[in-house]
């Protein structure tokens, strides 16, 4: 009985180590993706350098920010992992470099995919921090949705646009917003963990790309 509770034990610290590592490389790549949306929407402003980082670092930073105040997380998650800000700062550097010896056309076009794929990880990190922290199942979908949003809003705003994710009416909260509830759905018939996350991923990701590509459309005010 001992031993078998033992090897219960060890299981258990290896499926949440594996989380943690897993949650932790999704915030990576999400982070990466929105720094680059963010540098491509400066550029598009013809912004300096010091524009440049300060719209990546909201970008990145913006919706992981505004989760961890709402959840109470102190520190926030790129003061617990400071690398996160020297990765932004180079990523910033480098991709300046590049589109000027590129000469690289920063298009509204080439903002969408870094952007898509940032909505998804975003999305999936959020829920799996509100849930891990015995949230009800709705607010770990908000937190979702408020993680892979605000980013590109704060976004938006230092670029004094309106947000995208309010004015071209196509979906794009909402997509976070049905991959959340993707993900707590699965959390009820599957119990390994990473499962849910990354169809919280795919399908955030996935419907955003589908409504870009056939060009959905929400309703609009009409006066």
């Amino acid at each position: 009985m001992d031993g078998a509770t033992g090897h219960n034990r060890a299981m258990n610290f290896l499926d949440s180590s594996w989380m943690q590592t897993l949650r932790f490389l999704l915030e990576v790549a999400a982070t990466v993706a929105f720094a680059l949306s963010g540098v491509i929407a400066a550029a598009r402003k013809r912004l300096d350098a010091v524009g440049v980082c300060v719209v990546a670092f909201v970008s990145a930073f913006g919706g992981g920010t505004v989760r961890d105040l709402l959840l109470d997380q102190r520190p926030f998650f790129w003061v617990r992992h400071t690398s996160f800000v020297w990765g932004i700062l180079a990523l910033c550097v480098g991709a300046m470099l590049f589109m000027r010896q590129r000469h690289f056309q920063p298009t509204e076009r080439a903002m969408l995919l870094p952007d898509a794929i940032g909505l998804g990880l975003f999305a999936a990190v959020g829920v799996d921090v509100a849930m891990a922290a015995d949230m009800p199942a709705l607010i770990a979908v908000m937190m979702g949705v408020t993680t892979g949003v605000f980013g590109g809003v704060l976004r938006d705003v230092l670029c004094n646009e309106v947000p995208q994710a309010f004015n071209d009416h196509r979906p794009y909260a909402l997509c976070a917003f049905l991959g959340g509830w993707a993900d707590i759905g699965l959390r009820q018939v599957d119990e390994s963990a990473w499962v849910p996350l990354l169809a919280c991923v795919l399908v955030t990701a996935g419907l955003r790309g589908l409504a870009l590509w056939r060009n959905w459309q929400l309703p609009a005010w009409r006066v």
